[in-house]
């Protein structure tokens, strides 16, 4: 992201404006802030050039204490260091000396009047998304008792189909057919669709259909967070499905393991109430609640309780 762009974002609140006009095409090339700490004494071993070198109250007035010969030294081991652009929060001034070498290097230097802690809140959330992994995948994300359900199969075995019916059901329809993911923060995969296709299905016989205006703003969102991954396949009789649940399974995504369950698809199987269940059920783990390892607990004490003492039997 460069200067120019922080400048002139509409995304977030910043209250900046640029002291001077040079380096405005720097880039950040990093979703991280740095504030400047021990780096404004002159130890720049730990500064990364590359990202928003951020300089509080107390880091200016240290500055502003130094004598000029301390205070050219230290800024200039500090710029030589090949910073890209510097934040003075607070709006602060900072010494001449500290412009003079931003000039010369070519660093842009920035002013806001808001304090450090709430600039370094507001730009993060404004380049993390910039920075975020990314990755599109095949299949519809559906918002079911607000939990984010993401339905991947083969084309053609009835994600859509399934998708439409949990629709009509109440749910909201986040993305079809493509679903762009993206990784937010260290545990976080949010979805949402392509603004080209937002809002719209497509149905095998039916053709393009308009979800915003058939069922109203309620049957819609733009983003959601990925809680569970719903696999369909295509039933196979030999095939040993999971019939307990015991074993959670998970899928990788984006660096993240995601919860996830295999369907397999029938004439007969009604999916989406399937996947309703599956939805509240994950809502019950996340609570901490999880029933299959209740009734494993609850039978392996039935059976560990002594021979002619079974439940509701006589002490005597």
């Amino acid at each position: 992201m460069t200067v120019e762009e922080i400048l002139s974002t509409r995304q977030a609140d910043l209250s900046i404006e640029i002291v001077g006009d040079r380096g405005r095409p720097n880039k950040i090339r990093s979703p991280y802030v740095q504030k400047a700490g021990l780096a404004a004494t002159g130890f720049v071993d730990f500064v990364v050039p590359e990202r928003a070198q951020i300089f509080g109250q107390t880091e200016i007035a240290y500055l502003a204490g130094l004598d000029e010969a301390e205070q050219d030294r230290i800024c200039q081991t500090f710029f030589d260091h090949g910073v890209v652009c510097c934040i003075v929060t607070g709006g602060l001034t900072p010494p001449a000396v500290f412009l003079r070498h931003a000039e010369r290097t070519g660093a842009a230097i920035l002013r806001t009047t808001l304090p450090t802690q709430t600039l370094v809140e507001r730009l993060t959330r404004l380049l993390e998304p910039r920075f975020a992994e990314t990755a599109s995948v095949h299949g519809v994300l559906l918002d079911v008792f607000s939990v984010g359900v993401l339905i991947l199969g083969e084309s053609g075995i009835g994600k859509s189909e399934c998708a439409l019916d949990l629709i009509s059901r109440g749910h909201r329809l986040v993305a079809d057919d493509t679903v762009d993911l993206t990784r937010e923060g260290p545990q976080a995969i949010y979805g949402r669709g392509p603004d080209v296709i937002k809002y719209h299905m497509e149905i095998r016989g039916l053709g393009i259909i308009n979800i915003k205006e058939m069922f109203g703003v309620s049957a819609i969102r733009d983003r959601k967070k990925v809680h569970l991954i719903v696999k369909l396949v295509a039933w196979e009789k030999d095939t040993d499905y999971d019939r307990i649940g015991l074993d959670d399974q998970r899928c990788k995504v984006l660096g993240e393991e995601i919860p996830s369950i295999v369907l397999p698809v029938r004439p007969g199987r009604n999916l989406s109430t399937i996947i309703e269940v599956a939805a509240r059920n994950q809502l019950l783990k996340m609570e901490g609640f999880h029933a299959a390892k209740e009734f494993q607990r609850h039978l392996l004490a039935q059976l560990n309780r002594e021979p002619g003492k079974a439940q509701g039997d006589d002490p005597e």
